[in-house]
């Protein structure tokens, strides 16, 4: 395998590579089957945790409910979001990690995002936003902290950075306790992503 931070490293190397990889393929419960879109051109990184069941067996990311809600934060509609020359996707984890005991999603792999995320990430240069979503892209991007804190301090991240809850049925309990998300937060975030797409 060539050096992923060779200067000549490439954004079509980096795809191909990753499509192949099995280096989790012993732990994983439903095989490897890496689910992202990048491109050269894109303008917008959304980062979020592993793909679930459905996504894994559709090979489309956020094709679930969650990506329902996160479209609707965005008021972005499929075929926007869906659109890599535009829009790049790369979770922390490429492949379906399976569940935990007590029913909830794994964490992603931890050797994944340092090998494929950081890589796509330095072969984007015209991303202007990366949107941090759950718990585990902000730990990975920003390090260890609570995430309510993290999202509620979005302004002090910068134009180029907004962090969010991970949009699952389990956040719209947070929403109703965090009012500023949908006062605050969301229009800027809306703003954001409309400067970054130009």
């Amino acid at each position: 395998m060539p050096d992923p931070t060779a200067a000549d490293d490439t954004l079509a190397a980096a795809i191909a590579e990753a499509l192949a990889c099995r280096r989790c393929e012993a732990v994983l419960p439903l095989g490897p089957r890496p689910v992202f879109r990048v491109s050269s051109t894109a303008r917008v990184l959304i980062v979020g945790q592993a793909p679930g069941t459905k996504v894994h067996m559709t090979g489309l990311p956020w094709n679930d409910a969650s990506g329902d809600r996160l479209r609707g934060w965005l008021t972005m509609d499929r075929d926007l979001f869906y659109d890599s020359t535009r829009v790049a996707i790369v979770p922390t984890g490429l492949c379906y990690p399976g569940r935990l005991p007590n029913g909830g999603d794994a964490p992603p792999r931890p050797e994944c995002a340092p090998l494929w995320l950081d890589r796509f990430t330095r072969l984007m240069p015209q991303v202007r936003l990366t949107l941090l979503v759950g718990s585990y892209a902000l730990r990975h991007r920003l390090g260890k902290g609570a995430m309510t804190e993290r999202v509620r301090r979005f302004r002090e991240l910068g134009p180029e950075i907004v962090p969010l809850p991970h949009p699952s049925w389990r956040t719209m309990a947070w929403e109703l306790r965090n009012p500023w998300f949908e006062a605050e937060l969301l229009p800027a975030l809306r703003q954001a992503v409309a400067v970054a797409l130009g």
